[in-house]
């Protein structure tokens, strides 16, 4: 199944997932790929399955950016010019999230 992801913590490592069927899906970090980092409005791939605490995500997989999506929303570059420039914070974000994905490795092997 396919879905858009609604939101998603990263710092709690959890969020949820608007699937094609209309349902809600949790979906832990645990069932991420390793190295993706889900972001609001990404388009993603995922088993659905039923639990006792309900609906979730699983094998959750990216197909595509939000950001990427917006960029198709908007007119070509030939059309208007881009304002896009890579920012400092633009670079500490990454730098955060590779920080954190190393935590998280950590943490899992203790």
């Amino acid at each position: 199944m396919e879905g858009t992801v609604k939101w998603f913590n990263r710092t709690k490592g959890y969020g949820f997932i608007q699937g094609e069927d209309s349902n809600e899906y949790f979906v832990h970090h645990t069932q991420v790929a390793r190295g993706t980092f889900l972001r609001d409005n990404d388009r993603v791939a995922f088993e659905p399955a039923d639990s006792d605490r309900g609906k979730q995500a699983q094998k959750v997989t990216l197909l595509q950016k939000g950001s990427e999506m917006a960029k198709e929303d908007t007119p070509s570059d030939e059309e208007a010019p881009s304002n896009e420039i890579e920012t400092e914070e633009d670079s500490d974000e990454v730098e955060a999230e590779e920080q954190q994905e190393s935590e998280e490795q950590q943490e899992q092997q203790e």
